[in-house]
């Protein structure tokens, strides 16, 4: 069901962003506690303000109501995914080459499931991550679908 609504979702949300020249970067629909949550994250080149935001709720909210595909009721939360985006499609990790990121294998590599690091490149389907390991810089070629999950990543 969750991936229906998250399908829904993403065909209702879409034609609001292309007015807004705004980019779909996450659709969720998950149960915390007792209540549902429909997150929708939304960015463009320079980041999204609270007005973008709302504007992007409120006329979702809208669309919701006139479809009414979610029976259950539930808080709809429209923002930005923050600095540690996630990264989820060929073309996130194309834009973002050159920048710090983590990354969850769905199996080890070199005997490693997670790495942090620079993403140095992106072509044939390889992630190329370089990363620190105590004094040494190494690198590691990922394969794309052996990538559970991706994001952002802060330096400290």
């Amino acid at each position: 069901m969750s991936s229906s609504v998250i399908s829904m979702t993403e065909n209702l949300v879409e034609p609001i962003l292309q007015e807004g020249n705004l980019e779909l970067v996450d659709v969720e629909y998950v149960k915390e506690g007792k209540n549902w949550f429909l997150r929708v994250y939304i960015d463009k080149e320079g980041g999204v303000d609270i007005t973008e935001c709302g504007s992007v709720s409120e006329q979702l909210s809208e669309k919701l109501d006139e479809t009414d595909p979610i029976k259950e009721p539930y808080f709809l939360e429209v923002s930005s995914p923050g600095v540690e985006r996630p990264l989820k499609t060929k073309a996130d990790f194309e834009k973002n080459i050159g920048n710090h990121v983590f990354l969850k294998l769905y199996a080890p590599i070199d005997g490693e499931k997670e790495y942090e690091g620079t993403l140095e490149e992106f072509t044939n389907d390889f992630a190329l991550v370089s990363y620190m390991v105590k004094t040494r810089k190494k690198s590691v070629e990922i394969p794309f679908d052996k990538i559970a999950k991706a994001r952002l990543a802060v330096k400290l």
